[in-house]
């Protein structure tokens, strides 16, 4: 039976990314119910009006996307999940380790456990990207430590980063001042070498994410994530420098051997450095690239490489869809 599918949060930017993948890739649903809090009830997604989620009756959903706030999750989810199946990309459950936390392209095999309704945790769009490429490289030769530097797109910040990131944009090439508002300091022609709030150990939310996230995914509790996060002017597209240690020898060949067979990722190939970039993908947002793929001079056993991946679609909405896809076609 075809699902009878809601949105939770279909007013932002995931939301409506997953939308317009559930058109484009013209997945049959019984009902499609586009939901978001009252404010939001003037804008259309896709074409189709916004429906009051205060409102709705949960039960008559089969499978409910929550893609808004955190607190919408924490409020609509416990009661959604007693009939459907609840995939959460809003990061209100990433904490909850009796929930499972899913990427479809490397532990799908955590959704076994579930029947027709229950709770699914989405890491950070980071996690996805990161994890996607290490799984093959651990799979290879063990992943003993990573080292990465992620470059953060404003789009994780929400809507209204990208309108801050475009107003400053224009305010400063006109002569005037950053406002500074989404981020606490100017964004635009800046790096900001923080993602979410730092805690008393000097660590960033974004970072401490990063480690737990990977340790969950990979399924490796004591792997060793040294994460440092910064944030650029960029719109769509998180880039990542990576150091990865390996407890076994690995050749720069066969690891571009393995990540290849790997169709959810493009290994870029010497030579293409300028176009390993955000800018040059974020129009291509099917797939995880991979380049500047190279082994460490200066310590055995390890790998460099460069990570782009298009935060909002291929690392948030096409692995909700992914993961959705699964479990209905595990049903049938």
């Amino acid at each position: 039976m075809k699902p009878r599918v809601a949105v939770v949060g279909a007013a932002s930017l995931i939301g409506e990314a997953l939308v317009e993948e559930l058109h484009i890739r013209k997945i049959s649903c019984a009902e499609l119910y586009l939901l978001d809090e009252a404010r939001h009830l003037g804008v259309k997604v896709s074409d189709d009006a916004l429906s009051d989620v205060e409102a709705f009756d949960f039960s008559t959903a089969d499978l409910v996307f929550f893609c808004g706030r955190s607190a919408l999750t924490a409020r609509y989810a416990e009661a959604a999940a007693q009939h459907a199946w609840v995939v959460d990309c809003s990061g209100a459950l990433r904490d909850r380790y009796d929930v499972p936390m899913v990427v479809a392209d490397v532990n799908a095999d955590m959704l076994e456990g579930i029947a027709h309704c229950g709770l699914i945790a989405l890491p950070g769009s980071a996690s996805v990207a990161l994890t996607t490429v290490l799984a093959p490289l651990h799979s290879l030769a063990g992943l003993a430590r990573v080292e990465v530097v992620t470059y953060q797109a404003v789009s994780g910040g929400g809507r209204s980063a990208m309108e801050e990131l475009a107003s400053e944009t224009v305010a400063m090439l006109s002569g005037a001042k950053a406002s500074g508002k989404a981020f606490g300091t100017q964004i635009a022609f800046n790096v900001i070498p923080q993602v979410d709030a730092i805690d008393a150990d000097g660590v960033s939310r974004e970072e401490r994410r990063l480690l737990n996230e990977c340790r969950r995914v990979l399924a490796l509790p004591h792997l060793a994530v040294n994460a440092t996060a910064a944030r650029v002017p960029v719109f769509f597209g998180h880039s990542f420098a990576v150091h990865a240690t390996f407890e076994r020898a690995i050749r720069t060949a066969e690891a571009i051997e393995m990540l290849h067979r790997n169709k959810e990722l493009s290994v870029m190939e010497a030579g293409m450095e300028t176009q390993l970039t955000p800018a040059a993908l974020a129009a291509t947002p099917d797939r995880i690239y991979v380049g500047r793929l190279r082994a460490d001079i200066t310590r055995d056993q390890s790998l460099n490489f460069w990570v782009v991946a298009d935060n909002i679609r291929k690392c948030a909405a096409y692995n909700a869809l992914s993961v959705a896809q699964i479990l209905v076609n595990r049903s049938h």
